[in-house]
């Protein structure tokens, strides 16, 4: 969790001040590790929880803060987008039930924040990203009113100097034009901590990116974003892009993001992770400094470090490091922050007792493993396991393995390893992880959406898919049980929970569109090769400068010198038009009202859809 107590770094002796903190804390953490001052044991899991808030008809909603004060609980906290809310669990000592006990305090918590949310007509949902969200839900306007937020946004905005060009490929393609960094709010994780002993903790590191392909493979949950198929789980592009504080990337300083795999094995000290990130990225945050860390060390007192999580709070490596303090003795954990929320609690827990048991059953021929093997393989892994999920094949020790092999064959043993060498009970591990071998052997939470996406796009438009789609893992999830049981939807799904149909939910945006310059003839032939009545005319920017119908361009059948004609001297200029959240209530009575049989959708004055008569039958 964020520290939400900060201040933007304004003048020249703000800058020094926090920076000389940095460096102290730096320096104290060497110190303590001379010392021995680390906790090497007992080791502890925890975790972080983020859901989303819909209402009613599965849309999200901005209730956060309302329903945190209802919460009233130190377990929550807020997110940076106010459809968003995050549940800290506590730190568990690794062992026996460890992982049930987690789970049962992480539903218990859960169902706390659900009774609460029903008392304000809304749902709460697991998932990767919210299915039903579109790009109206991504402005600032959603942004969550604290400080801290706003600070950040700022700071990214300033330092890029322009806008977020977000571009991700999958089955289909987003090309998106962004002004904040609120796209990183569409990212939903079930993040998880791992204390381990700092006498291992590099090379622990190490082996923490070398298994994050093949973990993730096995999670994925998050393909759909504005109503477009990415990657399995798109997060990890969409985080990426989100919060790119490089206005290109040939920037000397940041040749990475602040979202990164990273470009290299760790091999120095436990402070270089640090040092490297503090070196590549600039503080955009203060806050108050009291105590001098390395005075405190001398008087034997357990330092914060409050400088360095500050600005370890603003890097985002998909493994990174935390220091942190319990019961006064400090103590270095690795947070896995790439695993996404959901589609059910018992998923996530299996999740994380697999990359847990996975980490601990290290077998000794992968120990210094940056020796044996080259890191862009490992980088390579973990993307493509991104893009595609269980369909990855994963270079590993030399050669090609699917995923399913992979994990059937050597991770999931190696879990089992691990977990009783560290006294988890058999019948935990056996519980969590056959739930992580059916979903390997059937599916996974990106393969249900997925699959179930394209059935409902066969007799629905796609936002209303998108809604049935959210709705039907809303319901799924309430009933428990994981993913891999989750049966196929019927592509008639009903969807009476959309109390209100909106223009979005009925137009067409797969449209066809000409220029003012373009010949009436070609107009013609478009029309009748694809049976449409009518065309928008669009400029460069998608700005709407005109509409052509029918009616218009059927005289100039049979006239071939007329058809050379351009189509700026036949298009409609004066039009009336509508909003993507306009009712088809209003839109049918401006039709009736004014005689037309479409009108074009806009937004910001560019064209995004088209509705017709024909759409509200």
């Amino acid at each position: 969790m964020g520290d939400l107590n900060v201040a933007k770094l304004k003048t020249k002796k703000d800058r020094a001040n926090y920076i000389h903190h940095l460096l102290n804390d730096i320096k104290a953490l060497d110190l303590m590790c001379e010392k021995g001052l680390i906790e090497d044991g007992p080791l502890r899991i925890g975790a972080e929880q983020e859901f989303c808030i819909v209402n009613n008809e599965f849309l999200p909603v901005n209730k956060s803060l309302e329903l945190l004060e209802d919460i009233n609980d130190e377990h929550f906290t807020t997110e940076i987008s106010n459809y968003n809310l995050e549940i800290n669990l506590d730190a568990f000592q690794l062992g026996s039930d460890s992982f049930s006990k987690l789970h049962e305090q992480l539903d218990e918590l859960f169902n706390k924040a659900k009774q609460a949310a029903s008392k304000k007509n809304t749902k709460l949902i697991l998932t990767g990203i919210l299915p039903s969200l579109s790009v109206n839900n991504v402005d600032e306007k959603s942004m969550t009113a604290v400080e801290r937020y706003s600070f950040l946004n700022e700071a990214i905005k300033q330092h890029r100097r322009k806008s977020f060009d977000i571009h991700i490929k999958g089955v289909d393609e987003l090309n998106l034009l962004h002004d904040s960094v609120m796209l990183e709010g569409c990212n939903t994780s079930f993040q998880v901590h791992l204390q381990l002993s700092p006498k291992t903790f590099v090379d622990d590191y190490n082996w923490a990116q070398a298994i994050a392909g093949p973990i993730l493979s096995a999670c994925t949950n998050s393909p759909i974003l504005f109503g477009k198929e990415l990657w399995s789980e798109t997060r990890i592009a969409l985080f990426t892009q989100s919060i790119d504080t490089r206005a290109n990337s040939y920037l000397l300083n940041e040749k990475q993001s602040r979202v990164s795999f990273g470009n290299h094995w760790q091999t120095g000290s436990i402070s270089d992770i640090f040092k490297d990130n503090i070196s590549r990225f600039r503080s955009f945050l203060t806050t108050h400094f009291i105590k001098d860390s390395v005075e405190m060390i001398e008087n034997n007192e357990t330092p914060k470090l409050r400088a360095l999580g500050l600005h370890n709070g603003t890097v985002y490596p998909w493994n990174r490091v935390c220091y942190g303090v319990i019961d006064g003795k400090p103590n270095l954990r690795i947070e896995n922050r790439y695993l996404p929320s959901g589609p059910t609690t018992i998923d996530e827990i299996a999740n994380m007792m697999f990359w847990v048991g996975v980490m601990l059953g290290k077998p000794k021929k992968y120990e210094n493993i940056h020796k044996q093997w080259d890191f862009k393989d490992v980088k390579t892994n973990f993307f493509n396991a991104a893009r595609y999920g269980s369909a990855t094949q994963f270079y590993w020790n030399g050669k090609y393995i699917p995923s399913q092999d992979l994990i059937l064959n050597e991770l999931l043993p190696m879990a089992y390893k691990g977990l009783y060498r560290y006294g988890v009970t058999p019948k935990d591990a056996e519980y969590y992880l056959k739930v992580i071998k059916d979903r390997v052997r059937g599916n996974n939470g990106s393969e249900w959406l997925t699959r179930n996406f394209r059935a409902l796009l066969q007799t629905h438009k796609r936002f209303e898919a998108m809604q049935v789609l959210t709705a039907n893992m809303y319901e799924k999830q309430e009933r428990g049980y994981p993913v891999s049981t989750w049966d196929k939807l019927y592509p008639k799904n009903d969807a009476k929970f959309i109390k209100t149909k909106l223009v979005k939910h009925a137009m067409s945006s797969d449209i066809f569109s000409v220029d003012k310059n373009d010949s009436i003839e070609l107009v013609l032939n478009i029309m009748k090769w694809k049976n449409i009545h009518h065309l928008p005319v669009i400029n460069t920017d998608s700005g709407l400068v005109g509409l052509l119908t029918w009616t218009d361009v059927e005289t100039y059948l049979g006239q071939p010198k007329r058809q050379n004609s351009s189509v700026s001297k036949l298009m409609k200029t004066e039009l009336l038009t509508t909003g993507e959240y306009t009712t088809l209530e209003e839109a049918k009575r401006l039709m009736t009202d004014n005689a037309v049989g479409c009108l074009p959708v806009v937004k910001d004055n560019k064209l995004v859809g088209l509705i017709t008569k024909n759409d509200l039958d």
